[in-house]
């Protein structure tokens, strides 16, 4: 059986061309000449790029018109609105970044366009707050950040790709001031007390009232003509839904997620106060998990402070486990999980470990609640007013491999739960690139046929009803291709939550210096065969037999890593001392190349390797 350090086959040969403190399109770095016969995850990550390509191209066809709107039937709600209309197109961004064709970045921000114009026009009848236009200054006029961040997964990554369009650039400022202060038309933030004065907020401004079951659920419809993904068998049923999602004033640990926006608008330029506010508001989160014992509230008033005796209330708190109107029952929905992102954006500005020992002493404190349940060792999920319950079984490692990911430490690792994809990085499977991508390969054609069979038409589809169907497949890519993980939905591992609208977290990206874009070139398929903390192993492959191809290899997903040197095989490291650097791939070449890095040793930026220093 082939080891993980011989899924290439032969000697690489890389001459070192002369190597400087920038990224540049040329001179190359490297060249690699070695003949090297194509492998077979090569062959069929290559193959698995131009499959979603075709696949969304068509599925844009069946689903958007020409102007890119949704063809849907139009709603405002958590469960239906523009929020799920966009995510139609999630993961496009992601695709092209990785190498995919041109069109598919076109599509994404065509959908992205329409969307705003679709939900701008858009209105509501009832339901108070968008009864002029369900989107205002082209942002939703006030919605939770659990589906405020699902609107964003696709805004929030076309910066990969275009980091120099000047509408991406506009708005990622302007989104970014609802949130920072900067706008005072829109007080959603508090800079005296630190806080976001609501978990519904947007262009409108915080709500500071309780919310109903009608801003949640949106105007009265019949529910008949419609999936429902909840299973509601009539209007009714939907607004009993919402009946305790009620209590949203003051701020939330969803509201971290807003630190994704802004995370944008602050790679775009290093403009400091960008950088300051998600650290201020990040850090306040801190202490107030350290003055909670160590547990993050769910629950902050707008006078700045946790509720005594109520730190786990708030519509999607510790303790919310509202009724479920067709079973009677009570379900568990605490999405306090999701805020790590706030705590992985601030690490990833700072390497400092403060933002991901916050959630080991949280994780730390929900394992010391362990019990043996039906002979089995079960942890809780949930908090209320008669203390812990929601057990389930095993220990509590909700977002422990994120905290690995980031750290590199061994005992985070011991901590996190199995992956697949870590059994591949630790040499014990060999056969997991040509699985996983044969498997997101079949992901691709069974959506593709989904899509094909399906007989709805616009007037019985509401918007999240393709959602399922979007054949847009990156996981696999992310992992082998760049050593990254894809937080999305749905999750990319069981101890991970599901969301939207998280930034891109990769060991390597890829850049094509001669079309100056980001992805690999044609032909070009990579493999991150080992992580650690200060090395990173990759082989790069060109498949053409009569092309050469030039790449450019950057050291994280927004230049945070600074590549020290690279080496091929045993040989001895040659000194690179830059966030990138460029290969020249000779026709029919291949070569495997040992990184030695520095993690997060420079702030994280959009910029493309060639338009900066370094």
């Amino acid at each position: 059986m082939l080891s993980r350090r011989h899924v290439l086959a032969g000697a690489s040969a890389l001459v070192l061309a002369g190597i400087g403190g920038n990224a540049s399109a040329a001179p190359a770095a490297f060249t690699v000449t070695t003949p090297m016969a194509a492998p077979e995850w090569a062959l069929l990550q290559r193959e698995l790029l131009r499959a979603n390509e075709q696949a969304c191209e068509a599925f844009f066809a069946r689903y958007f018109d020409e102007r890119g709107y949704l063809l849907a039937f139009e709603r405002w709600g958590a469960n239906d609105g523009p929020d799920d209309a966009i995510e139609n197109v999630n993961d496009w961004p992601t695709l092209h970044a990785l190498g995919a064709g041109d069109r598919v970045l076109e599509l994404a921000q065509k959908a992205f366009e329409g969307n705003i114009r679709q939900y701008t026009a858009a209105r509501t009848k009832d339901v108070p707050f968008a009864r002029d236009g369900m989107y205002y200054k082209e942002f939703p006029v006030m919605s939770d950040w659990q589906h405020l961040s699902e609107g964003l997964s696709v805004f929030n990554l076309l910066g990969l790709s275009a980091p120099n369009d000047p509408r991406f650039r506009e708005r990622a400022k302007r989104f970014s001031g609802f949130y920072t202060g900067e706008d005072p038309s829109t007080p959603n933030y508090d800079p005296k007390l630190n806080i976001i004065r609501s978990m519904i907020t947007g262009s409108r401004g915080p709500m500071l009232r309780k919310a109903t079951p009608l801003d949640w659920a949106g105007d009265p419809f019949d529910v008949t003509h419609f999936y429902m993904e909840h299973g509601e068998r009539s209007y009714e049923e939907t607004l009993a839904h919402y009946d305790e999602y009620g209590d949203v004033v003051g701020d939330s640990p969803l509201n971290l997620q807003a630190t994704s926006l802004v995370m944008n608008a602050y790679m775009l330029d290093h403009e400091a106060r960008y950088r300051d506010w998600i650290l201020k508001y990040v850090d306040g989160w801190i202490e107030r998990a350290r003055a909670n014992g160590d547990v993050i509230p769910s629950k902050v008033g707008l006078d700045g402070q946790v509720p005594k005796g109520r730190w786990w209330s708030g519509t999607y708190g510790w303790g919310f486990s509202p009724v479920v109107p067709q079973s009677g029952h009570r379900e568990d929905r605490n999405r306090v999980p999701r805020a790590v992102v706030g705590f992985m954006n601030a690490y990833l500005l700072t390497g400092d470990d403060k933002y991901l020992d916050v959630w080991r002493r949280q994780n730390d404190v929900i394992n010391g609640q362990k019990k043996v349940l039906d002979g089995k060792v079960s942890t809780p999920r949930m908090y209320g007013p008669k203390g812990w319950y929601g057990y389930a079984p095993g220990e509590y490692q909700l977002n422990g491999l994120e905290i690995w990911y980031l750290s590199m430490k061994a005992s985070d690792r011991a901590r996190a739960a199995s992956h697949p994809w870590l059994d591949w990085l630790d040499g014990k499977d060999p056969s997991f690139p040509a699985k996983a991508l044969r498997g997101d390969l079949e992901r691709v054609q069974a959506r593709a046929k989904a899509q094909r069979d399906d007989a709805s038409t616009p007037d019985t589809r509401l918007a999240d009803a393709a959602l399922d169907i979007n054949p847009a497949s990156v996981t696999a890519l992310i992992q082998l291709m760049e050593g990254g993980i894809h937080i999305a939905r749905p999750p990319w591992s069981k101890s991970s939550p599901a969301q939207g609208g998280a930034l891109h977290y990769a060991r390597l990206r890829y850049f094509d210096p001669e079309r100056r874009r980001a992805g690999v070139p044609p032909d070009v398929a990579a493999l991150v065969e080992t992580l650690t903390d200060d090395e990173t192993v990759v082989s790069l492959v060109n498949l053409s037999p009569t092309a050469a191809r030039m790449v450019t290899v950057q050291g994280g997903a927004y230049g945070e890593h600074q590549i020290l040197g690279a080496a091929i095989g045993e040989g001895a490291v040659q000194a690179v001392d830059a966030s990138a650097f460029t290969v020249r791939l000779a026709p029919g070449s291949g070569a495997r190349l040992t990184l030695k890095m520095k993690r997060h040793a420079n702030q994280p930026t959009l910029s493309f390797p060639w338009d900066r220093a370094g």
